[in-house]
């Protein structure tokens, strides 16, 4: 169990309403890099690898991300006991970041996992949204479990901000609240 931030690039600007959230408000999505701010926090088999691997996958027999191979590889060789395999129809879309994933224009490029049992999500999202090299979509957006917060964001420097997230996740998972 822990949370994620994917690095997803979209390779052609188009128009996405992320289910009903704000009334089912069509969004502009540039050309560029995004990140978003996941968890996956269950208690019974590898929530973890179960919900990456069904980011990493597309509805309705559309092909998967390419990193999704690489991923039912990397947990099937740290947990033999774990099925991998997702069927693309079963995918149904239910979370704002879904919406996103569904469009071939968008490919999952990097993925940070940090294992953790805390719920860490909100202070993730704090620490990256306050950098200068992101930005949000709209308040709440992939978040709407909590007040002040978006899970979705505009990257303009990916590797600055891979290292900050380097530097900012042992202080999170190392501070007295953690333990």
């Amino acid at each position: 169990m822990g949370s994620y931030i994917l690095f997803i690039r979209i390779s052609s600007s188009f128009q996405l309403a992320f289910g009903r959230f704000q009334h089912s408000r069509l969004f502009t999505l540039p050309v560029g890099d995004y990140l978003y701010i996941g968890s996956a926090l269950g208690s019974r088999g590898n929530p973890l690898a179960r919900r990456l691997i069904r980011h990493a996958s597309r509805s309705k027999g559309v092909q998967p991300h390419e990193i999704q191979a690489s991923l039912i590889q990397f947990f099937s060789e740290n947990d033999a006991s774990l099925n991998c395999t997702v069927e693309p129809t079963a995918k149904k879309l239910h979370w704002h970041i879904d919406y996103l994933l569904e469009h071939l224009e968008t490919e999952i490029a990097h993925i940070v996992i940090i294992q953790n049992p805390e719920k860490i999500e909100h202070k993730l999202s704090e620490f990256l949204a306050s950098l200068h090299e992101t930005s949000p979509l709209a308040p709440r957006l992939g978040a709407q479990d909590t007040r002040n917060s978006t899970h979705l964001l505009h990257v303009t420097d990916w590797q600055k901000t891979l290292e900050q997230l380097s530097q900012y996740i042992p202080l999170l998972c190392h501070s007295p609240a953690m333990q």
